[in-house]
């Protein structure tokens, strides 16, 4: 009888092999870790400005093939990796590359969905930048397939590792300072134009190195022009959110962690400069209705944007910051950023002992999901798309609540609101040739 070894079986052997060594129990030669084959073949698609942080993170595994629409950067990409095959369409990489296990996915929003997916129901474990997609629909099925196929995957929210973060989730589980029935989030960045701005009207020419139809993929077809990439995306509805798809995810992050939410039921947009079509705005100001739990009363998330501070702020003499997450609770309020948190009112938290740490120490976000992988436990990914989804789906929702200018009660389970055109937006259409 041929038994056949696979080399994932192998991989999941090399875990179990560390487990009886760490006890003293022989291991089976087949079952010792033999670098490199014991590491994991990645594909990285995307490899410049944001997407260098994720390339960079997993270079210490089998880095087989490279993809991005630029030639310049994946020439330059490659030179850390000089036996990996390049492609500037995730499409054939993803139909030509044998035995990957896993792909990096660190492109703009819009196309986050079509590698993700197609990789997935391929049986590929996938790491995906934040937010997780463009539309509801498209996190929704990056979800579904990820359960489908029983996957590793984690959503690039790589502050949820960060020591910060647990101290606060601790601080305020324990109960410090009371229950928490409105949570701010602020950060002062931009990304958006004025509400008049237009499509561009010149057509320059592609450059050689930009492949344009890759870049576009699958958005509703425009001319080149350089105002789109490779960083100014986020100001256009058709390949970003703004700001708040830039931090949103970071951010909320927090609020869902330490109170344990799930879904929005309301979602209003409170302020904001009168919609465009075409570019994301410069300020906004959205209202978030989480309804109670059995460990969390009925709670408000407020998200304020370019600029703008909640007044609260002044009423209980705490001091501004650019960004932050600020739980106001019955006994005072805890403002938190990534790598800092403080207790107010100050006076009152002057001899505070936080309770001792209860949340493990990270491996680190991207280690965190390479071992998951290798010890087949998608439960692991602390930001795996099932938590990561639910994010974007706020973030999303509150772009909605903005662009249709009506007040949204949302129907989670359904994936409906109470408004026509709201629902329209759940779905981005594909141009023809791109489908999911």
């Amino acid at each position: 009888m041929t038994t056949h070894f696979s080399r994932r079986d192998f991989l999941k052997s090399s875990a179990v092999a560390a487990s009886l060594a760490a006890i003293n129990v022989a291991v089976p030669a087949y079952c010792q870790d033999k670098a490199p084959s014991s590491k994991l073949n990645l594909a990285i698609i995307g490899v410049a400005n944001r997407a260098s942080a994720n390339y960079h993170a997993v270079l210490g595994e089998n880095v087989v093939a490279l993809c991005d629409i630029d030639a310049r950067y994946l020439d330059n990409a490659a030179k850390r990796a000089p036996k990996a095959q390049k492609f500037q369409d995730f499409r054939k990489l993803l139909e030509s590359v044998k035995d990957l296990d896993a792909v990096v996915v660190s492109t703009p929003d819009h196309t986050h969905a079509a590698p993700a997916v197609m990789a997935m129901r391929m049986g590929l474990h996938c790491y995906c930048e934040k937010p997780l997609a463009h539309s509801i629909y498209e996190t929704r099925l990056m979800q579904s397939v990820s359960e489908e196929k029983k996957l590793c995957t984690q959503m690039g929210t790589q502050i949820h590792a960060e020591d910060t973060y647990r101290r606060v989730v601790e601080i305020v589980q324990s109960g410090a300072i009371g229950k928490v029935r409105n949570v701010y989030i602020w950060f002062r960045n931009a990304w958006g134009y004025e509400p008049d701005a237009q499509l561009p009207t010149d057509k320059p020419p592609v450059p050689d190195n930009i492949n344009w139809d890759c870049w576009l993929g699958p958005a509703q077809y425009r001319p080149y022009n350089p105002c789109y990439l490779p960083r100014s995306w986020r100001k256009w509805w058709a390949f970003g959110s703004g700001t708040m798809g830039d931090m949103g995810t970071h951010l909320l992050d927090l609020a869902f962690w330490a109170l344990k939410l799930k879904n929005c039921k309301t979602i209003k947009a409170v302020d904001g400069p009168k919609v465009s079509p075409e570019t994301t705005p410069l300020s906004l100001e959205i209202e978030y209705g989480f309804e109670a739990t059995d460990d969390q009363p009925e709670c408000t998330v407020h998200w304020l944007d370019g600029g703008k501070c909640p007044h609260v702020l002044k009423e209980k003499n705490i001091p501004e910051r650019f960004k932050a997450v600020m739980f106001d609770g019955e006994k005072g309020q805890l403002v938190a950023d990534y790598d800092y948190f403080a207790l107010y009112p100050e006076e009152e938290f002057k001899s505070y002992q936080a309770p001792a740490p209860w949340i493990p120490k990270s491996l680190g976000h991207h280690q965190e999901w390479l071992q998951a992988i290798r010890d087949n436990k998608p439960e692991n990914c602390l930001c795996r798309f099932g938590y990561g989804g639910r994010l974007t789906e706020t973030v999303l929702l509150g772009t909605l609540a903005y662009r249709t200018g009506e007040d949204l009660v949302w129907d989670a389970k359904a994936m409906k609101t109470n408004s026509n055109a709201a629902n329209a937006m759940l779905e981005v259409p594909y141009r023809e040739g791109w489908t999911l």
